[in-house]
């Protein structure tokens, strides 16, 4: 099966929400975070649909969101967003 971005509307919408509500420190808008998750998920279905036969999940990040889709006995996959979280503090790499 093709899977498109919106097949992942419900999963996207929650993030967007955790993110509007909790993370207040990503240099993004709401709908800034939200164009930047639709084009991380679309990266991860084409990751997750190009994967070898032993491998399963598909993946996509940027410095701020990671996107993971990961195999399932349901034919689904299962999709987690995850906001990878930095202090101001953190030294940069040299």
């Amino acid at each position: 099966m093709q899977w498109r971005v919106e097949d992942f509307q419900q999963e996207m919408d929650r993030a967007i929400r955790a993110y509007d509500k909790y993370v207040v420190c990503l240099n993004k808008t709401p709908d800034q975070c939200m164009r930047s998750i639709q084009s991380l998920m679309a990266k991860a279905i084409g990751a997750f649909e190009s994967r070898g036969a032993d491998l399963r999940h598909g993946i996509a990040l940027d410095r701020h969101v990671t996107i993971m889709l990961s195999q399932t006995e349901q034919g689904r996959p299962r999709c987690g967003i995850y906001f990878n979280l930095s202090s101001p503090y953190q030294k940069e790499e040299e």
